[in-house]
């Protein structure tokens, strides 16, 4: 019998699991993942989870009887050691060797530490379920919590621990918030609610020590300027790493993730990898990109679903799109955003920055290439559509148009593409 096997057990692997079955694979699926409990959503452990507590049903990324029916092996709690691949198969850490005919590395990403050697308790991650539950423990006993690093999840935890009522300071070693993923116009707005929900932020700031209680938990944070701040808690959110060892020690090419093209196929034509850990590299087009979202995990696990049901490889071609709730504001991102700041990007705003619903287009040669809506669903919706569009992609579009809150996007977009198929 043929064989599929899985390594990681997140929102990548379950989905092309399931997109494997979807297309008629018949064979062995194998999906191997080295936490402990069922397969679960990570997006609400910054979010409800952290501040609620979510039971394991409202966690689950598939109820407990859809692998049953769709006879998908999930093993849970053993790590993957090794990948022979001269012989095709996978070591586990309990001895056990899987022998596959396709592989799916979907093996994810570890969050980056500081190089402060950190107090015994109170100085956090935050990257799995057994995290999430740890934090909120220490949380439920915190008054003063410290956030380090401004980026999508530090910014969702400070938010998160406001609701809970705690003190919020967050420091990050950039000049602004949000530096790696949005525009300077949209991280000025987001900043300005955390701000207004009680966040404190020290910018240009980083961590030079530790203060420590006699207990051994964190006590305090010595910033990079010697100034001390209170800190019961502190999460550390300074970005991930790529899993990329057990590919790396099996020869497969990687550079910050393991290297895939637009099909998804590693440099061996039987191992394919996606979500987190893989950087998608197309030399047609000269880029090089490797994305961390939900959405891009479960898209590229959907794509690849039918080359692991034995069908030809993908050319994966799928608009990355992002959301993220903060502070009580909804960003949705469609595309992929530079800086906004000298990158040959222009950008277009509709609606209100100050405080209402807006969305910042960028183009590029007149050309839509990503939107970031703040409270604007029909707009992030609207440039999806004409990004994804391969009839529209690259075409110019007027400034005023894109500026002016009483055009219909959604409508504007639905009609180029009707006129450009005729």
């Amino acid at each position: 019998m043929e064989t599929v096997v899985i390594v990681g057990a997140g929102q990548t692997g379950i989905q092309a699991a399931a997109s494997a079955r979807e297309h008629g694979y018949r064979g062995r699926l194998v999906v191997v993942g080295a936490e402990p409990q069922p397969p679960y959503q990570r997006p609400p452990l910054s979010k409800e989870h952290l501040r609620d507590g979510l039971d394991d049903g409202r966690l689950a990324l598939r109820p407990p009887r859809f692998y049953a029916d769709a006879s998908i092996e999930v093993r849970t709690g053993v790590r993957v050691t090794a990948l022979d691949r001269t012989v095709g198969d996978v070591l586990l850490a309990d001895g056990e060797r899987l022998r596959y005919d396709r592989l799916l590395l979907a093996t994810g990403a570890t969050p980056r530490e500081l190089p402060v050697a950190a107090p015994s308790s109170g100085v956090m991650t935050l990257r799995h379920l057994r995290d999430a539950n740890r934090l909120r423990a220490i949380a439920a006993e915190a008054t003063h919590v410290v956030v380090v690093g401004a980026g999508f999840l530090g910014l969702e935890v400070a938010s998160t621990m406001r609701a809970l009522g705690k003190q919020v300071t967050v420091l990050e070693a950039a000049h602004r918030v949000l530096g790696r993923g949005v525009s300077g116009v949209v991280a000025a707005v987001l900043e300005r609610a955390h701000q207004q929900d009680g966040v404190h932020f020290r910018l240009d700031e980083s961590v030079r020590a530790w203060e420590t209680r006699p207990d051994g938990r964190v006590g305090g944070v010595v910033t990079a300027d010697g100034r001390s701040l209170r800190a019961d808690l502190v999460v550390v959110a300074v970005g991930v790493r790529p899993n990329v060892s057990l590919a790396s020690d099996a020869g497969l090419p990687t550079s910050d993730g393991i290297i895939v093209g637009p099909d998804l196929l590693t440099s061996d034509p039987c191992v394919a990898a996606a979500g987190d850990c893989a950087r998608l590299v197309d030399v047609a087009a000269r880029t090089s990109v490797r994305l961390e979202s939900v959405q891009n995990a479960s898209d590229q696990g959907r794509a690849i679903g039918a080359w692991l049901a034995g069908g030809p490889a993908p050319t994966y071609t799928a608009v990355p799109w992002f959301w993220s709730e903060q502070a009580g504001r909804r960003l949705t991102i469609a595309g992929l955003v530079g800086s906004g700041d000298g990158d040959g990007e222009e950008i277009v705003t509709r609606g209100d920055p100050a405080g209402g619903p807006f969305t910042a287009f960028h183009l590029r040669d007149g050309a839509l290439v990503a939107a970031e809506s703040i409270d604007a669903t029909a707009d992030h919706m609207a440039a999806r559509r004409l990004l994804s569009s391969s009839s529209l992609r690259g075409e110019r579009i007027a400034r005023e148009l894109l500026a002016d809150p009483t055009v219909n996007l959604r409508a504007y977009a639905a009609r180029r593409a009707e006129e450009t198929v005729r």
